[in-house]
């Protein structure tokens, strides 16, 4: 209980004598509400700034100006590296950029195989709306060193023929596939890291058809492959999977093999790629890995009964 000679905090008093406690606060001039400055308007407040500015003492202006101007060229510096550097080829991806996955948005060039590409990186400053005034090349020899190797991750589609190997049943079909999906269309990708061959391991997202990329996903790349029965689930050491998990891509190549979607459409009893990778690697030469091909039985079609064959036709 408060005593008679305890102060009273100017917050308990009477409204009036609040409002007094609280004009007496040393308020910047400029943020005083009164019936003079907000005659002024707008307007007048940097002018009030550069009179406090220019009534400082020299050394003090200076050490101001020499802070606001070095903030400036930093922050410029960090917004270009971020925003504004092209990302030539693979040989530009440092491992920050694949420690902190980066996620970086371009046009796919060419499609060299069924799960890697050719993307051509477009900043925002140059490439995108209003700042696009800069084209992207075309020509193949101006396209030199200027694409980065893209491997999609989580996905492994039938291998072409490749140094004198035969190609895998279906991988036609599967190059064709992804050339119609991406060849030439803007996708984003998450850098994750560098494989063997040097190639850029990343998840690749489509480009939404409607909202802007830069707020909103559009489809997985390799989820839609799966789906569509193009791929297998990439089960070899270092594999990533991106926000569907493992088990989420099994269970997108189940619902294709069920469906009998792709390759899948004579069966499911086929050799996966890295089946095919393995007996080509264990191998001693072409002719031996050709007589390790397991053999495969097409399904035969089932005979129809006779009232089938003459009213289901």
């Amino acid at each position: 209980m408060r005593t008679c000679s305890e102060p009273r905090s100017p917050a308990a008093g009477p409204p009036e004598s609040r409002t007094r406690a609280m004009s007496s606060i040393p308020w910047p001039s400029w943020l005083k509400s009164d019936t003079k400055t907000t005659s002024l308007g707008l307007w007048e407040h940097p002018r009030q700034l550069k009179a406090q500015f220019d009534a400082l003492p020299p050394a003090v202006a200076a050490l101001t100006t020499f802070t606001l101007g070095s903030a400036t060229a930093v922050s410029s510096v960090l917004l270009y590296k971020r925003y504004g550097r092209r990302i030539r080829n693979s040989e530009w991806i440092t491992p920050k950029l694949l420690t902190r996955k980066r996620w970086v948005k371009g046009v796919v060039t060419s499609v060299g195989d069924g799960d890697n590409f050719r993307f051509y990186h477009t900043p925002v400053f140059g490439y995108t709306f209003p700042f696009n005034f800069k084209r992207i090349p075309t020509q193949t020899k101006e396209l030199k060193h200027e694409t980065l190797h893209i491997r999609i991750a989580g996905v492994d589609a039938p291998e072409a023929a490749h140094f004198g190997k035969p190609a895998q049943p279906y991988s036609a079909e599967s190059l064709e596939w992804l050339r119609n999906r991406i060849t030439a269309k803007k996708v984003y990708c998450q850098l994750l890291r560098k494989d063997q061959y040097g190639r850029v391991v990343a998840e690749v997202y489509l480009s939404p058809r409607i909202l802007p990329g830069f707020f909103f996903y559009g489809k997985n790349l390799a989820a839609e492959m799966l789906k569509a029965g193009w791929a297998v689930t990439y089960e070899q050491a270092g594999a990533e999977y991106g926000r569907l998990g493992k088990e989420g891509y099994f269970q997108l190549e189940a619902d294709a093999k069920a469906a009998r979607r792709g390759m899948w459409k004579d069966g499911t009893k086929g050799e996966t790629p890295a089946q095919y990778k393995r007996r080509h690697a264990m191998a001693g030469s072409l002719e031996e890995a050709e007589a390790a091909k397991p053999v495969v039985d097409k399904p035969t079609a089932a005979t129809k009964s006779w009232w089938r064959r003459v009213f289901l036709r």
